[in-house]
């Protein structure tokens, strides 16, 4: 069956495209580093057609009649590039392009590609980034991350400084796909919540879908972050090393073959870095502590390596493998550690006598998590899990099409003592399968993207089908109106406690495959995934050459969630139950660029509810406001002075509130104990009978930082960056001891110097 449709796809390529007229297909690199350029703007001249490069720097033009043509290749701060060549009957021709930096520096920001891709693809509830844009934040101790600039995207709401935890748009974490080339990270976020498992300087790009994803992705009902790192330096040995009160850090990168301009190349790159904030804060932050005792309890350590190999034709293979450690130990509140760690490959295959293009990934990963909390109750986790990929695209001049396949193969363990005394525990193995396809059309001045995801979850014998719908309408250059709408699933479910104030451990669960009953009915479900809805409609407007405005509307209708029973009893009570929720609202951004200056600004109102089968509340993660501004401005000569301002405030989260103590017998001898003349001495709480009817103080944080590159010569440089997190000391909630009484707040002021050498 399997290669019966591999033969009909391969069939479909080769007669999709009229044999008469030619394909001009190529990369578009670096001159300095042989590496690709993402949206440079390509146009084949006389004939109306163009097109932007892709985060591969690849482009393809088909149909394209036979002749001397011209083809020109722009991109801000290069030289322009011309290319004439006669193109025969039914010849695919591909070549790489190198451009060279110009010498002339412009005065204007050229956002021509940008706004080409705005006009041609969909983008719903879609933000791309590069490394440029996350190192335009306020360094955290003279390091930028990802998962700082994800907090300042609409719809993206984080715990805070410390536990590390992302929601979008009213999904909770485990609902949230976080890919590194292709392969999923479990757990990308530090405990404190500056810094993820990323090393930002390799990141090539970062596609972020807070909703409305299409069929390519699977296995998640709220959002994907897909992170793709750039390879090694294809033409010269380089790299950098840093260090911060926070942490150290280096990477090296350099080839091992050359890259030539109609020749292969082979290239390397590795980074390390390491947490030091455990030991420098008892010296630098002495405010920061939670007591007397007691320095910032972090503790992290990050490796990533990958090898790439490419091909004179376009065709490349990428090997890469990463170990991930995270520790937090602090006496209060809990000690917790985990492990990420894994590996795959990913390859492009572009054949020289056919329109498709193959691409595929396969990796393997192991993530364990352990935490004791201060009462001594342990959690344990651990995911195992081989993914495999392959899907095929097919480019047109005014459509593209992508179908594939994709096998997901885990295994859960999981373990839990709840305050009744109960184990709660699985090991299970799990298998998906799905095949997808997706179709982009451009007709004049609409764009439509119609995908199908058949997703088929083995160990419970269920299908899942999920159409997706986007559109686009071009009412003219400057005015777009979107639309997007479509059905997701999945089978993993997390272990988190809604009553939890912070959720600091994440562990894993496949969905059970023996029956799951509603709590309040005790009804069975009528299955055991879980299943969303999404809506999104939304508005972009350039309103001048410089400023854009995106508006979006939401819902997501979360028609089935699964979740563990944590106040299980005894043994007849069931290991699960099901939970509906929705979540709605708007999000605003602005985008303001120039050459020097840019400012981005958003605004976000969100409701989130959940329903158990007794009461409608807002979960753990329900902020109704959060507004987010980001400023930076390059100056001086060759731009070698930086300054950036971040600004973020949200209304408070949702908790339950407290009406008493009790004495707590845990029963330790069964039935046997004698509760009559024993005197426990654990204090129970009782809490209010609505949950989440409280609302904790306002979040808000203002940061800068302010950088001075010194130059040595073309390559080597020295970045200096002091920083203040944090600066007017707001004492934001981190967490609250109901018994005792004692708040933790989250970071207080922190200022920083850091250093960069690259070379």
């Amino acid at each position: 069956m399997k290669y019966s449709c591999l033969s009909i796809f391969l069939l479909f390529s080769t007669f999709l495209f009229s044999q008469s007229n030619g394909v001009i297909r190529g990369n578009v690199l670096d001159g300095q580093s042989g590496l690709p350029i993402i949206s440079a703007n390509v146009i084949l001249n006389d004939s109306g057609l163009g097109t932007t490069t892709n985060i591969d720097g690849f482009f393809s033009f088909s149909q394209v009649e036979p002749g001397a043509k011209t083809l020109t290749i722009t991109y801000l701060g290069y030289d322009t590039l011309k290319f004439d060549f006669d193109l025969r009957a039914g010849e695919i021709l591909f070549k790489n392009f190198t451009l060279q930096e110009s010498s002339i520096q412009l005065s204007t920001v050229n956002i021509s590609a940008e706004r080409q891709t705005a006009r041609s693809e969909v983008q719903i509830s879609k933000i791309s980034l590069s490394a440029d844009e996350i190192l335009k934040l306020p360094s955290i101790g003279g390091e930028a991350d990802i998962a700082q600039y994800l907090q300042l995207i609409p719809g993206i709401i984080s715990t805070g400084d410390q536990g590390g935890q992302i929601y979008i748009r009213g999904g909770s974490p485990i609902q949230n796909k976080i890919l590194l080339d292709g392969l999923t990270i479990y757990n990308p976020f530090h405990s404190i919540g500056f810094f993820s498992v990323f090393e930002t300087d390799l990141i090539r790009n970062v596609d972020v879908f807070t909703g409305g994803f299409s069929a390519e992705y699977g296995g998640r009902i709220s959002a994907i972050v897909d992170i793709t790192t750039r390879d090694g330096n294809k033409k010269r040995l380089g790299g950098q090393v840093a260090i911060n009160p926070f942490l150290y850090k280096a990477y090296i990168e350099g080839p091992i073959i050359k890259y030539k301009d109609e020749g292969g190349s082979t290239s390397f790159v590795f980074s390390a870095k390491k947490s030091i904030i455990d030991q420098t804060s008892e010296l630098l932050y002495d405010q920061a502590r939670f007591n007397d005792s007691i320095s910032l309890p972090f503790n992290f350590t990050d490796l990533y390596g990958k090898v790439s190999f490419a091909n004179q034709n376009g065709s490349q293979l990428n090997l890469f493998g990463f170990n991930f450690i995270d520790q937090y130990n602090n006496p209060l509140i809990v000690d917790l550690n985990w492990q990420n760690s894994g590996g795959g490959a990913d390859f492009k295959l572009i054949p020289g006598n056919s329109n498709f293009i193959l691409n595929g990934m396969m990796g393997y990963t192991d993530y364990m998590i352990n935490l004791n909390e201060a009462d001594g109750t342990p959690r344990t986790s651990r995911i195992r899990g081989f993914n495999a990929i392959i899907d095929f695209n097919l480019y047109a001049n005014q459509s593209e099409l992508n179908y594939g396949l994709e096998f997901n193969s885990f295994n859960t363990s999981f373990a839990f003592r709840n305050p009744f005394n109960v184990i709660l525990g699985q090991e299970q193995n799990t298998t998906e399968v799905a095949a997808f396809a997706e179709y982009r059309y451009v007709l004049s001045r609409l764009i439509l993207e119609g995908s199908f995801r058949l997703q088929y979850y083995a160990s419970l014998s269920q299908f899942s089908p999920e159409p997706r719908l986007a559109l686009k309408y071009n009412v003219n250059d400057i005015l777009r109106f979107k639309l997007a709408a479509g059905m997701y699933s999945q089978n993993l479910l997390a272990s988190s406690n809604e009553r939890d104030v912070v959720n600091l451990f994440t562990g894993f669960l496949s969905g059970p495959e023996g029956q799951i009953f509603k709590l309040d009915t005790r009804e069975v479900a009528g299955n055991n995934i879980q299943t969303a809805n999404h809506l999104i409609a939304g508005v972009e407007w350039d309103v001048t050459r410089n400023l854009g405005l995106n508006f979006e509307m939401y819902y997501k209708d979360f028609n089935q969630l699964i979740i563990v029973n944590r106040n299980k009893i005894q043994a007849s009570d069931p290991n699960f139950s099901t939970e509906e929720g929705e979540a709605y609202g708007l999000d605003i951004g602005f985008d303001y660029k120039m050459a020097q200056f840019s400012l981005i600004a958003n605004y976000a109102l969100g409701f989130v509810t959940r329903f158990d089968g007794q009461q409608i509340y807002p979960p753990v993660f329900d902020r109704r406001h959060n507004v987010n501004v980001l400023g930076n401005y390059n100056f001086g000569t060759l731009n070698k002075w930086s300054a950036s301002l971040r600004w973020n405030m949200g209304s408070g989260f949702p908790f339950t509130r407290t009406q008493g103590f009790y004495n707590f017998n845990p029963f330790a001898d069964g039935l046997g104990t004698n509760y009559v003349q024993e005197n426990p001495d654990q204090i129970g709480i009782i809490y209010e009978a609505q949950r989440n009817l409280g609302r904790l103080p306002y979040y808000h944080r203002l940061d800068f930082s302010l950088s001075r590159t010194i130059h040595f010569s073309d390559h080597v440089n020295l970045v200096i960056d002091g920083s203040i997190t944090n600066i007017y000391n707001r004492k934001n909630i981190f967490y609250f001891d109901r018994v005792t009484y004692n708040r933790v707040d989250q970071l207080p002021v922190l200022p920083s110097l850091g250093l960069k050498f690259n070379f």
